[in-house]
Parts: structure tokens; sequence; C-alpha cells
């Protein structure tokens, strides 16, 4: 199972990264180096779903992006861009999603979002609906100021060995498997360990089951090479919004929030790169389930 892993860990890397190009079972199954029959099977086992319904949701949520985000982009060159065939297809599955057309969906969508998300309404229409923000942003700027220490600076590269997880539910156990691995490298226990959650998904656009999370942990020297589920990755050195404050993890999300609301305040512009979480304390330790966390975002 862990070789399945680490084979699907680079595939996924690669379609998320290749949106734009040609995603056929045979190229991702050579990308992984199966067959596309043993591929396919495998990926499902792995995801949970299909490849194609992979791809395709993917394709959709970066789309649903594009349309609240930037609405100066031509709805036309966004689903060409993700290589849909005509408005007809694009529209067709973008309101399988998302309850609504695309035109309808950009409309809807204010300037500055923070959450969509899929609700069931009374009649069984999925209604697509965002979270009010222009109402919420006097209170969590003021909850951030009171619970958050933010500065914008420089962090330095950071080299990691990291273990993927396929929605919230699946990052402790990925920590498990990390730690296990670190303390047979004899990298853990150790003084001041810091342990990281790298954001490769967004929660505005995907569903908690789905995002892709990156449990990680900070180490003083890159790593080689794969081992096993383990696999390295680097935080590139950059200015970085980081607010640092003790919480709890119910207040995670308005954390990210208010971050990401400040960054908007202050005319910042995020950089194309992967918010994250340094924990500098472990929540089990602390009677009242409080931790003390760094919430960074990479900013121009």
């Amino acid at each position: 199972m862990e070789e399945y892993k680490k084979r699907i860990v680079k595939t996924i890397q690669y379609i998320n990264n290749n949106l734009d190009a040609d995603l056929s079972l045979e190229i991702i199954a050579e990308i992984s180096a199966y067959s596309p029959f043993h591929f396919h099977r495998i990926f499902k086992l792995i995801t949970g779903e299909p490849l194609q319904s992979y791809i395709t949701r993917k394709k959709i949520e970066k789309s649903a992006f594009y349309l609240a985000v930037h609405k100066e982009k031509e709805i036309r060159d966004i689903y060409f861009e993700l290589g849909f065939s005509s408005h007809s297809v694009f529209t067709k599955t973008f309101k399988k999603y998302y309850g609504l057309p695309p035109s309808e969906f950009r409309r809807s969508a204010p300037g500055k979002f923070h959450r969509i998300s899929q609700i069931q309404s009374k009649n069984g229409q999925v209604d697509t609906v965002f979270t009010p923000y222009i109402c919420h942003m006097e209170n969590l700027l003021n909850w951030a100021n009171m619970n958050l220490k933010i500065e914008v600076k420089e962090l330095p590269e950071m080299n990691l060995a990291a273990v993927m997880s396929l929605g919230i539910s699946n990052v402790e156990p990925s920590f498990n498997v990390l730690i296990d691995w670190a303390k047979n490298e004899k990298l853990f226990p150790r003084e001041n360990v810091k342990m990281i959650s790298v954001y490769h998904d967004s929660f505005k656009v995907t569903p908690p089951d789905k995002v892709r999370i990156h449990a990680c942990m900070l180490l003083d020297q890159q790593l080689e090479k794969e081992k096993g589920e383990v696999f390295p990755e680097t935080i590139h050195a950059g200015n970085y919004i980081v607010g640092s404050g003790e919480v709890v993890l119910n207040d995670f999300e308005q954390c990210w929030v208010s971050l990401f609301l400040w960054m908007n305040e202050h005319h910042y512009s995020i950089r194309r790169t992967f918010p994250f979480e340094v924990y500098h304390s472990n929540f089990k330790d602390h009677p009242e389930g409080k931790m003390i966390v760094d919430f960074c975002i990479p900013v121009h």
C-alpha cells in the first residue's frame, strides 16, 4: 500500500500542476509507472474517486476560483484554458457542481469572498452560498487584533518531510505516519521540532473531505528522496503574512478568514504558492486544548 500511495502522490501533484495539459489515462498512468488498467483501479482505491472525476472536479474548482476572483477573465478563456470543448459542456458540468451556470455564479460572487459551499435546500436542489463577507469585516478584524499578532516578514527556505492526506479527517493519521518515520530516522522526539500543515487546495472551492493537505516536519537538511509515504517538500523563501496566536482547533477557520481579510485591507496580493500552519505546541498537552500556531500566507 505504501508504494501505491507514493506513486499516487506523484500523480496527483502532476495533475494539479497541469490542469491545462493532456491528462488522458494513458499519460497519467505512464507517470505513475502503472498500466492504465491497474492505475485506474489503484487511483480510485487510494482517493475514493475515479481518475476522470478527480480531474473534472479539480478543473471546475479552479474555474470557480477564476470566476469569483478574476472577473476580468473571459468565461470563454477560462473553459478553453481548462480543456472544455464548448460553452455548453462547461456550463452543464459547472452547474452540476455548484448549482448555477458560470455567468450567474460570477454575478453572485462578491469581489472578495472567503468561502463557497454547497447546501441542500428544502426542495432538494443544490444552492451555491457565498458566506457574507462585508458584514463580518469589522468583527473579524477586531477578533484578529485581539487574538493574533499579525506581521509581514521574510521567511527563509524550509526543507520538509511530508505525507499527503486527502480530506481533513486524514490529517492526523498522516502526521502519525510522519512521526513513525521520524522516530525510525532518529529525528523525533527532539528539541524544538516543528510540525507544519501545507494547504494545496482551498476550502473556498474544495469540499473538506477532498482538500489536499500535506502533513510535514521541518528538517535541518533537505530530504534526498522519497521514503515510503514520506517525500521531500520545500517552502520557498519570501514574504509572508504571519498571524501568531494561542488558539483552539475551532478557531482555525476564523484565523484564516481574518488573515485573508487583513491581507486585502492592507493591499497585499497572494503569491502563487501555498499557505501553511506552523505548530509550536501540541493542543493535546494543554488542559484547554490550546496550541501556539503561526498561520502563514505568501504575499507580494
